[in-house]
């Protein structure tokens, strides 16, 4: 902890161009159980039925967006004492960038379906409401920013306080139906506590590569305790939701540990370094799989559909981006110097979320 009584991120997790393997590989596995979640609800609502993976979206669900938001909030302690102008740069004008840019690919892909469901009118409406209502999958990156903004804002205040606010807010389990609101009250304890336990976290991956037999022990209790609450419907009460949340992102860390450790799995760490491609383009990849498999019919199984979509979602988004590179459309994936408000400072590559 710092003076301010919030914490640094440790030296070893900052030298300049060097990415972090553990932490590629829990947001690998993150990314990757989005893209599950969406393609398998998917599947499941356009197909009427449940499949084998719908288990494996239950069991992840309390831990797997936390994972994400707290991992995202790793960094952020040695950015936040920057002048406003290059954090807003950085932690605002980034995501913004992409949000309004996808959003609006987005709109152009479904609001030809959208106007023949309603109307052209209603679409230019919702299309205008999703910048106050965030649009589809694209929630997790207009949240971000707001995060980033009262964490700077707030820094002055003990975080201890602010952690006991955040975590009554994910104890309501608030559903107002504004996605903002309700999402900022169920995910912003996550983000805060990867931005003041960051130290600990780091310990937490050190000690699991130090002695993996007890962190597989570990590993097999939490996976226990998480699906024996999951199948209760235990997993849904306050303390209990936010117990479980908190200990998934340990778990995840701890796995992304080991993997790295034994350099097993290699494409999560590719995903994980490549998390906000697959975030912003997994929708289209994903989409068109479902309709041509099901349209098909050539595979009976709605869980080994779920599983296929999962996988095209996944590797299709990657392939988008490397088409996007090498037709020079890199403005899809990377924010021209036009929509710079700050200095570029390319030299350090911290591994936040983006």
């Amino acid at each position: 902890m710092t003076a301010n009584g919030t914490s640094a991120v440790t030296n070893r997790s900052i030298d300049a161009g060097r990415r972090i393997d553990w932490v590629d590989y829990a947001k690998g596995i993150c990314i990757v159980m989005v893209v599950m979640m969406h393609s398998v609800l998917g599947v499941e609502k356009a197909a009427d039925q449940t499949g084998f993976m719908h288990y494996v979206v239950m069991f992840a669900k309390p831990f797997r967006m936390p994972d994400f938001f707290l991992i995202s909030g790793l960094f952020l302690s040695v950015v936040i004492d920057r002048d406003w102008r290059t954090y807003l740069d950085r932690k605002v004008v980034h995501f913004a960038y992409f949000y309004l840019l996808w959003v609006t690919i987005q709109f152009g892909f479904k609001a030809p379906s959208l106007a023949a469901e309603s109307s052209w009118r209603d679409v230019c409406l919702l299309y205008l409401e999703s910048f106050i209502e965030p649009f589809g999958t694209l929630w997790f990156i207009y949240l971000l920013p707001i995060f980033f903004v009262v964490t700077k804002l707030t820094r002055n205040i003990h975080p201890f306080v602010i952690w006991l606010i955040a975590a009554a807010l994910e104890m309501t389990h608030l559903a107002t139906g504004w996605t903002v609101i309700d999402e900022f009250s169920a995910r912003f304890v996550y983000f805060f506590t990867g931005y003041i336990l960051a130290d600990y976290v780091f310990a937490l991956s050190d000690r699991a590569r130090a002695r993996p037999v007890l962190a597989l022990g570990g590993l097999a209790l939490w996976a226990l305790i998480n699906s024996g609450l999951v199948t209760s419907g235990a997993s849904e009460w306050p303390i209990v939701s936010l117990a479980l949340g908190l200990a998934g992102a340990c778990a995840i860390i701890v796995i992304g540990t080991l993997l790295a450790r034994a350099h097993w799995l290699n494409f999560l760490r590719y995903c994980g370094e490549h998390s906000i491609v697959i975030y912003l383009a997994f929708f289209l990849p994903m989409a068109a799989a479902r309709t041509l498999l099901l349209r098909a019919g050539i595979i009976p199984d709605i869980g080994l559909i779920s599983l296929i979509v999962t996988v095209v979602g996944v590797a299709g988004s990657l392939l988008i981006w490397r088409i996007a590179l090498a037709v020079h459309a890199n403005f899809l994936f990377e924010r021209p110097d036009a929509f710079w408000i700050a200095p570029k400072q390319p030299a350090a590559r911290l591994q936040a979320a983006e």
